[in-house]
């Protein structure tokens, strides 16, 4: 009996924030793959191990979980005055697709490092020690991101001491920074409005902001769901009912934002937009245990993935956080205190992030110059990944 053989390809599994994905060089996958198309998001899945009925991914390079089902792809850049093309693929655990819809932002600070590592950063514009700026054109988003890339000895640096809550060990800082990180083909606030009543059937009419910066995002308060906002994973993943109502609302919104026509089109886009729930600051245990004061954050944040409460926080979804609390009368600007703010710290179900954005009214409407956050990344292992030849 004759099987096909394996096949290998050249591939880095790096941690970028508190998320993990096989990295590629576009040159490097074979050549059906290095357009979009079936071939490539097959190739993927494979990779990954999807799609899988039992949610493990065993048979693949995925952790099972929304924050490690992730490809990306890196090119020569498309665009003047920029380093590399960052093209990021969140891979479905239990379905054959891939959603090319939005970035990841934690793995975007593991984009600088492989873009330097990879040959993609002219040598001369890498310091012998500093700080490496790598000029990143994000292509699901078609927006540019810079990475501060620390340098030692003429190569990335990737221990130090920098501790980021959601991640065990401490590594270098990588300060990240997201240029008009708001949907240049429409509006910040896609309904117009600030604060919308987002009425959903079987839950109510919820007061929410749905914002596209970073990622398209639903914010709405934890309370009128029935929550405080110091959930952890199991207060919320251990439940189909529950994960249900929140599908039911990131689906209205969808549609209310103009993402998709109706409501049915959501199951086939999973990776945006994104909801998220806010509340005001309250004492809690983090999940590693430890102890997060109300006086350490400005507001509480907890927001889902792929269908799941995120174990810490999405990076995209952090851009919209540090955006929308910028913005006077946003729910999340409001959960804050409100007022004029430039930064925040909010609590996640691993501890606390501070983010920041500088915003402001244009013409009658909010634009965001960019969104800062700092975060780190490490290779964990490089050589190449196998699989059954197609």
């Amino acid at each position: 009996m004759t099987h096909k053989p394996q096949i290998k390809i050249p591939a880095t599994y790096m941690r970028g924030g508190t998320s993990k994905g096989v990295f590629f060089r576009l040159k490097d996958l074979p050549e059906a793959c290095q357009s979009p198309g079936e071939a490539r998001d097959k190739l993927l899945l494979r990779v990954i191990g999807s799609p899988d009925p039992y949610q493990k991914q065993i048979d693949g390079m995925g952790g099972a979980t929304s924050s490690t089902s992730k490809t990306v792809i890196l090119a020569e850049p498309t665009q003047p005055e920029h380093d590399v093309d960052y093209l990021f693929g969140q891979v479905s655990i239990d379905k054959p697709f891939v959603d090319w819809s939005g970035n990841c932002g934690n793995l975007t600070a593991a984009v600088g490092a492989f873009a330097i590592n990879s040959g993609f950063v002219a040598k001369d514009r890498i310091p012998e020690n500093g700080t490496c700026t790598v000029r990143i054109w994000q292509a699901n988003i078609k927006k540019t991101i810079v990475a501060h890339v620390p340098i030692t000895n003429g190569e990335v640096q990737e221990t130090g001491d920098f501790e980021l809550d959601g991640v065990t060990f401490p590594a270098a800082e990588v300060q990240v920074e997201f240029m008009d990180p708001a949907d240049g083909e429409g509006s910040m606030f896609p309904t117009g409005n600030l604060v919308d009543d987002l009425e959903v059937p079987g839950v109510g009419t919820l007061k929410a902001t749905m914002i596209n910066a970073g990622i398209p995002t639903i914010f709405v308060n934890a309370e009128d769901i029935g929550y405080i906002g110091t959930e952890l994973q199991e207060d919320i993943n251990n439940d189909p009912a529950v994960l249900e109502k929140f599908e039911t609302i990131r689906a209205h919104g969808a549609v209310r934002m103009g993402l998709i026509e109706n409501i049915e089109q959501a199951a086939s886009r999973q990776h945006t937009p994104k909801v998220a729930f806010v509340a005001e600051p309250t004492d809690y245990q983090a999940s590693s245990g430890k102890q997060i004061n109300a006086d350490d954050v400005d507001l509480l944040v907890r927001a889902l993935s792929m269908g799941k409460l995120h174990h810490a926080m999405m990076g995209t979804a952090a851009v919209a956080i540090a955006t929308a609390a910028a913005i006077p009368g946003t729910v999340v600007n409001l959960a804050a205190g409100g007022g004029d703010r430039i930064e925040v710290v909010f609590g996640h179900p691993s501890g606390t992030l501070k983010v920041g954005a500088e915003a402001e009214m244009s013409n009658g409407n909010w634009t965001v110059k960019k969104a800062i956050m700092s975060r780190s990344a490490r290779v964990l292992m490089e050589g190449w990944v196998r699989l059954p030849e197609a």
